[in-house]
């Protein structure tokens, strides 16, 4: 046990990160005084924390079974050691420039937090490549009741790294180092439990089983969602052009396909595609409901950041406490088919919800339902398919990271504006507005310059309108968790057609 509770701090590691950076590059005290940063580069730095982790929990699961879980580990806390190392770097640039010299230290600056960014991007993804392997051989006869309860790490993570974080908000406005040292407490825990610990060999090695079947269990259509994404990911920060990400896809696809002679398990691939909207619907509502709910919270005198704490802090006693009873009961599939059906009444009813009572109601409907999402995926994953190892394992976390950061992310953002535009006086929505265009295409948005430039008590008006008309937005995104609600109906006449819901004995 020893183990998984090292297993279970490293993951409290990577929330704490997720929030602190979230709260470093958003606050205009902390690093845009600092660094001069503007809005953009401030969410440019928080998206390169985010895709390397989704790439390297893919990557290194390739490869996690030959280099140890040990290695893995230890890589991922250098990853930290990293990050803190080039953001006091980056502090030590700007301290005591002024003027030109200061705007030049801030560039130089920025290069050093955007580098330490994507090393801690890796480093986090790096965590769930070793965590989740770990726990399904550990306790291979309960893999959903048990990565559950490792999962409530993340939620766990994030109230007590948002609590922190609040508390300690005047402070960092003077010393904005003091939230890395907040990463530093659970990332050296961590090390110490776990540098000494045994790491048990994975039971697809155990079994047996080969590499290559490893990879044919993900196959050539699990490559090609992966790839795709991956490279469509790369595209987009390294500014590749269109024919050179299809080459880079096309070239991963077919070479992964000759080598293992598989097009995939055919319930894996149905799964992977289940994983995208589940991924929006959790961490896609999750970064943007603070800002959506701001207006209502606001109004009623609370700071919008509580109904994210709020939510994950359902999440964590709900994964910790109850997974094991809760999955014997339900059955993993029953238990999605009911998470999924509370997520579209919490987030519909959320879309009007107005007072701080009735919020807190329905954010608890949402709160439950997006709990067992993503842990009890693993679970089926790893249940279903135990020839894929890690890699299995750990791709559908991947593909889910870099759905949400890729489509799901921008496409809940797209939602949000569509509902201004077919809200909105016409004339004047109009007026404000401008065209832009993102990986799906072309949409209009608010132009926030063309509200500035209004008279101060219309600007106050049209961006109170903006925010009330953004929360209906809530109901819009129900369209994932209906989605996903269908497949699991689907799921559960599939197993059933089979005498029931049963995991995969490897070598069976």
């Amino acid at each position: 046990m020893f183990l998984f509770w090292g297993c279970f701090v490293a993951l409290i590691t990577t929330a704490f990160a997720f929030i602190t950076r979230a709260f470093l590059v958003n606050t205009p005290a902390l690093w845009p005084a600092a660094f001069g940063l503007n809005a953009v580069q401030g969410q440019e730095l928080f998206g390169a924390g985010i895709w390397p982790f989704a790439i390297s929990i893919i990557l290194f699961s390739l490869i996690i079974d030959r280099v140890g879980y040990k290695t893995a580990m230890i890589f991922s806390f250098v990853c930290y050691a990293a990050y803190a190392g080039l953001a006091f770097m980056a502090h030590g640039i700007v301290t005591g420039a002024e003027g030109e010299a200061l705007a030049n230290a801030q560039k130089q600056a920025y290069n050093y937090l955007y580098a330490g960014s994507i090393i801690l991007g890796l480093g986090n993804g790096t965590v769930e490549a070793f965590i989740n392997p770990v726990v399904a051989t550990m306790f291979h006869k309960e893999k959903t009741k048990w990565l559950n309860i490792l999962h409530a790490g993340w939620p766990g993570g994030l109230v007590l790294g948002g609590l922190l974080t609040i508390v300690l908000g005047n402070k960092a406005a003077e010393d904005w180092r003091i939230l890395i040292y907040l990463i530093a407490i659970p990332a050296v825990v961590f090390l110490v439990m776990l540098i000494k610990a045994n790491f048990p060999v994975n039971e697809r090695v155990a079994a047996g089983t080969s590499y290559k079947e490893m990879l044919a269990e993900f196959g050539a259509i699990g490559a090609l969602i992966a790839s795709a994404l991956i490279f469509g990911q790369l595209g987009q920060v390294f500014g590749l052009s269109s024919t050179a990400v299809l080459a880079l896809i096309a070239l991963a696809t077919v070479s992964y396909g000759i080598y293992c002679k598989s097009i995939g398990r055919p319930i894996l691939i149905f799964l992977c595609i289940i994983m995208m909207p589940l991924a929006t619907t959790e961490l896609g509502t999750d970064a943007a409901i603070t800002g959506i709910m701001e207006e209502p919270m606001t109004a009623a005198g609370f700071h919008p950041l509580w109904v994210l704490i709020y939510t994950s802090a359902i999440m964590a006693i709900l994964r910790f406490f109850f997974a094991g009873p809760i999955v014997q009961k339900l059955t993993p599939i029953g238990l999605l088919i009911l998470s999924a059906a509370l997520a579209i009444a919490g987030l519909f009813f959320l879309s009007t919800a107005k007072g701080l009572a009735i919020i807190f109601v329905f954010a608890t409907l949402y709160g439950f339902g997006k709990t067992f999402f993503w842990p009890t995926m693993l679970g089926i994953v790893s249940e279903q398919c135990p020839k894929g190892g890690a890699l299995t394992l750990n791709a559908i976390a991947g593909i889910g990271m870099l759905t949400v950061g890729i489509v799901g992310g921008p496409l809940i953002g797209k939602m949000q504006e569509d509902v201004v535009a077919n809200k909105m006086d016409a004339d004047t929505y109009a007026s404000i507005s401008v065209e832009s265009s993102y990986l799906l295409g072309k949409y209009k948005a608010v132009d926030a310059a063309k509200v500035g430039a209004l008279e101060t008590e219309a600007a106050d008006k049209i961006n109170e309108e903006v925010k009330v008309l953004k929360q209906g937005a809530l109901a819009n995104i129900t369209i994932f968790p209906i989605f996903m609600l269908g497949c699991y109906i689907a799921l559960l006449l599939y197993f059933k057609q089979k005498g029931g819901y049963k995991p995969v004995e490897i070598g069976h």
